[in-house]
């Protein structure tokens, strides 16, 4: 069996936001623009590839009855390397993301990846993995990020092309949950055509 399934199936299969419906924090709060959800689907695919390499290293020498604090460890360092990378390099997009990049850490997507396929697969497999399954959060997050900033803002990456403002309620909550729902029913009804 080919390699490439490890990466198509985060993306289609197990894709996180709108198949398991997990990491539903940032992807609510963080896709009020389309340049958000890419940035915070990039950060957290960084995180989920490295410590999804580490655990698979170290689980075969790790205790279970210290699984889980060992794998949050793992993860808690990668997110700070992630926190202080943007800082240095892009403080605007640290400084938007705010409080949501240290929540990476207890993320649902990326400590179940090491819980459910890291600690029981190769290195390379965990790695094509955690690109799979990042890719699926990136494309979702920025999927969210377009329909909301179009449609609240009319623009996309920043660039206004309507004229106007906007509806203001798919830059606020209500709108996020609208575009989510909407998007996952687009989603699922496709694979249930597969």
């Amino acid at each position: 069996m080919s390699k490439w399934h490890f990466i198509t199936d985060g993306f289609v299969k197990n894709n996180p936001t709108f198949v398991l419906v997990l990491g539903m924090c940032p992807t609510l709060a963080t896709t009020t623009s389309a340049l958000n959800g890419l940035e915070m689907g990039l950060a957290t695919m960084f995180v989920l590839v490295l410590s999804n390499i580490v655990i698979s290293l170290v689980a075969p020498m790790v205790p279970d009855k210290v699984r889980i604090p060992v794998y949050i460890t793992v993860i808690a360092t990668f997110v700070t390397v992630l926190q202080l990378l943007m800082q240095a390099f892009t403080p605007a997009a640290y400084e938007t993301l705010g409080l949501f990049i240290p929540l990476i850490v207890v993320n649902c997507i990326v400590l179940g990846r090491a819980e459910g396929f890291a600690n029981k697969h190769s290195v390379g497999e965990s790695a094509l993995d955690g690109i799979g399954v990042g890719i699926g959060f990136t494309v979702s997050l920025t999927v969210i990020g377009i329909v909301r900033e179009i449609l609240g803002s009319g623009s996309l990456f920043g660039w206004k092309f309507i004229p106007g403002d906007g509806i203001l309620a798919f830059v606020m909550a209500p709108g996020a949950f609208l575009v989510l729902g909407y998007l996952m029913v687009l989603f699922n009804k496709y694979l249930a055509k597969k």
